[in-house]
């Protein structure tokens, strides 16, 4: 169905190309664009501050400022400066009437093709808190490690500096380490390295100073083994890409431990911007996203596998960047425009879209989907031309792509198609009509039929082109008992008329399936109807079960069976009987076709006592003697039968005409049996009993000539005797006997038994046999005598 949809676009795109590539390259020349937009910034309070933002396209051009949101207007310490800048005369973080220069800025640009809002910019005060962590005073072994630490939050990050004595410690010794988290590590502790120490902390906003910590050294250098420690291990860090990561490490031991670094996840660290500062701190400079990870430090007992671990998570994220921008269209009125925005970051950006600088929330014609990287507008007006933006935004930063929409209107486009019908035709097909629109006829190159459910979203329908000739349409390969909702527009070369009303239908309902039936004989008078509950079925609330007698009149039934019954036993039948099975399955649209069966109790008994019965050698030694003699008396009838069946030929059909004729009086019943019936029902009665054959000699009843030839017509070429069964007759269905999709209508010929009370010549019936069933080979019959009966089986 995708494939209808193609050819929609096929209809109008080759005549507005060119229309479309002029003004495509006039839009892009007088598009509004950003050439700068406001950065972050970290503002010193009582202090001016400027926000810079320039744009470029067709002028005239207007500049707004907004924080938060809210427009800003001209007050006494905010102004718009003539390049497009804000600025801040004096930025206080508290007025006295209780607001904030601090929050989120942006830059909006406007002209008569529409509104451009820039990126956000995060605007805070600078700042400088107490210190939270400060250096403690420590006694440290000679040899040892000492380690003093400052905490401080402050924006800008402040820069930490330390003091020994009140003196400034120059990084000039190798044993001192400086991380920029604020930690002082000193290795191989002397006796020169007691005294006081103290940390300064500075910014834009202040400068403190920590309070005092004094390093005492005790004894002297200890030979005595001690096992390798980790004091301090790496903590969990988020930072942001670009900036710098310190995980820190500080071991001790005797022997001195040796520090090594792992990701636990198997990765190399790599090379690039990796340093270790001291005996085994780790600094990763200009951070990417893949540096993110479990870092694992290890102390090492030297020469040995002795080892103690520390861990710490290192997160990095990236500020949203776009990886597939929108680009801007021009589409004829009535037409679908789509816009794609991909971006990427770490955290994953959340996508915001700006209709001229306003939220756009998605309605009856606005749709965003792909979690909001695609934007559909589906029957596009003049009122949906417009900048619209793409905003990424995540806890690392914001960015934001923009594209316009030109709507093509031209005059003189149809009206609307007029007068929508939708009329069920089946459970999978539906015709639609309408009339032509009431003005602007007279250009329509063809309509376009809108197909979706009723309960699918907007954007899941699919389009169907039909001929300016044609006012309707049967639309196809629907779902049974589904709502289809349509609507149809007129097409021109300059472009496509609104759309019509719409129109609703529903598709009519679906029978089941045909049941696949089995019969099973359970004994003499007991037969068991075993069916499967196919999925193929469909929406089934139960089946209906059917049999008679093969003679008889009318089904018993029916038999009503839920749908998760899969089986029925009928009792109580005529052991000499043969019977019809008919099952179907039913659900509210109404019966499924049915499935017929036929069964001949009587054999089936037989051939059941046959294979039950015990070896019995004097009986075995009896029934050999029987089959010799079936052999012969075999012989001789195939011959009688061939005599008969040349002088038949011979002699036209005249003793064939009767015998048949007076099978079909026997056949009679109030409603005409199906083509199967009948031919099921003539090889029960090709072996009938003796008295019928008697009542077709005393009656020898004439019919008229011309019904016998058009029930047995004249006799075929010898090549397809094999082929058709010349008194084979199809009878009209009628409303009594509904129709049936007949399965095994026939008897196998393994099953196949005409059983007599009473010795017997084999006279016509026998060549009538071989007559109406060509494919039984004479040499396979096998003929048992009996005092009291005798038997044809077709083996």
């Amino acid at each position: 169905m995708a494939l209808r949809s193609l050819s929609v676009s096929c209809c109008c795109c080759c005549a507005l190309g060119f229309l479309l590539l002029a003004l495509g390259d006039l839009g892009q020349s007088s598009e509004l664009t950003f050439t700068l937009e406001p950065s972050d910034v970290v503002a010193v309070e009582e202090h001016p501050l400027k926000l810079h933002c320039q744009v470029e396209g067709m002028q005239p051009i207007s500049k707004s400022w907004r924080k938060n949101g809210v427009l800003l207007s001209d007050s006494e310490h905010i102004s718009l400066l003539a390049n497009g800048s804000l600025y801040i005369t004096k930025f206080q973080k508290l007025r006295e009437d209780g607001s904030s220069d601090e929050g989120e800025y942006d830059c909006t640009a406007q002209n008569h093709l529409g509104l451009l809002v820039s990126r956000k910019a995060k605007v805070q005060v600078a700042t400088l808190s107490p210190f939270h962590v400060q250096p403690q005073s420590m006694m440290v072994e000679e040899g040892g490690v000492a380690r003093f630490q400052c905490q401080i939050h402050g924006l800008p990050e402040p820069l930490i500096m330390w003091l020994k004595n009140r003196r400034a410690l120059e990084p000039s010794d190798d044993r001192f380490t400086f991380l920029p988290t604020g930690v002082l590590q000193i290795t191989r502790v002397g006796e020169e390295d007691s005294g006081i120490y103290q940390c300064v902390a500075a910014n834009t906003a202040d400068t403190r100073h920590s309070e005092e910590a004094s390093l005492t050294v005790s004894g002297s250098h200890s030979n005595v083994y001690k096992e390798p420690t980790i004091l301090v291990g790496p903590e969990n860090l988020t930072l942001t890409v670009h900036q710098t990561a310190v995980l820190e490490c500080v071991a001790t031991g005797n022997p001195r431990p040796i520090v090594s670094w792992s990701r636990l996840d198997g990765r190399p660290i790599g090379v690039e911007g990796i340093q270790v500062l001291g005996t085994g701190n780790l600094m990763i400079s200009d951070l990417s996203v893949q540096h993110s990870g479990v870092y694992v430090c290890a102390a090492n007992k030297p020469g040995t596998r002795v080892r103690r671990t520390a861990q710490g998570r290192l997160v990095v994220q990236a500020p949203a960047e776009f990886v597939q921008y929108p680009q801007s269209i021009s589409r004829p009125v009535g037409t679908t425009a789509i816009f794609n925005c991909l971006a990427q970051g770490e955290p994953i950006p959340q996508l915001t879209w700006l209709k001229n600088g306003e939220i756009l929330a998605p309605s009856g014609h606005i749709k965003l989907k792909n979690n909001n990287n695609t934007l559909t507008i589906n029957g596009i007006s003049p009122e949906d031309e417009a900048i619209y933006q793409c905003i990424a935004e995540n806890d690392a930063g914001s960015t934001q792509a923009s594209a316009r929409l030109t709507v093509l209107w031209a005059e003189g486009l149809p009206g609307p198609p007029r007068d929508v019908k939708a009329v069920a035709l089946s459970a999978t097909a539906i015709q639609v009509s309408w009339t032509e629109p009431s003005e602007n006829t007279r250009d329509i190159i063809g309509y376009v039929l809108h197909i979706r459910k009723t309960a699918d979203p907007v954007e899941m329908e699919y389009q169907e082109a039909v001929s300016k000739t044609t006012l309707q349409q049967v639309v196809t390969d629907l779902q049974p008992s589904t709502g289809y909702t349509f609507y149809i527009k007129a097409y021109t070369s300059r472009g496509a008329s609104k759309p019509s009303e719409l129109a609703t239908c529903r598709t009519r309902g679906e029978v089941p399936a045909v049941p696949a039936l089995f019969i099973k004989v359970l004994n003499s008078t007991a037969i068991q109807a075993v069916w499967e509950s196919s999925i193929k079925l469909g929406q089934h609330e139960g089946f209906k079960l059917y049999y008679r007698r093969i003679h008889g009149a009318h089904f018993i039934g029916p038999v009503l069976l839920p749908s998760n019954v899969t089986s029925y036993n009928i009792t109580q039948l005529d052991p000499l009987i043969a019977y019809e099975v008919k099952l179907l399955a039913f659900n509210r649209h109404g019966d499924g076709n049915s499935t017929v069966r036929f069964v001949a109790l009587q054999d089936a008994a037989e051939r059941s006592g046959v294979l039950n019965t015990p070896c019995d050698c004097l009986k075995e030694e009896h029934s050999s003697k029987t089959s010799t003699t079936g052999i012969i008396i075999g012989t001789h009838i195939g011959v009688t039968c061939i005599i008969f069946c040349v002088l038949f030929l011979v002699f036209g059909y005249r003793g064939r005409l009767l015998m048949c004729k007076n099978v079909e009086e026997r056949l009679a019943t109030p409603q005409a049996p199906s083509r199967a019936q009948r031919n099921s029902q003539g090889l029960v009665l090709n072996g009938g009993s003796r008295r019928g054959r008697q009542e077709f000699v005393a009656n020898g009843k004439m019919a008229d000539m011309n019904e016998l030839e058009r029930l047995f017509p004249a006799p075929v070429p010898s090549d397809r005797l094999h082929k058709e069964n010349p008194c084979n007759n199809v009878s009209p269905i009628t409303e009594e006997q509904p129709s049936s999709i007949c399965q095994n209508s026939l008897f196998p010929l393994d099953e196949f038994v005409v059983s007599e009370e009473q010795h017997t010549t084999f006279e016509t019936p026998v060549v009538q046999c071989c007559l109406d069933h060509p494919e039984l080979n004479i040499n396979q019959l096998s003929f048992t005598g009996a005092k009291d009966s005798s038997s044809i089986t077709a083996e």
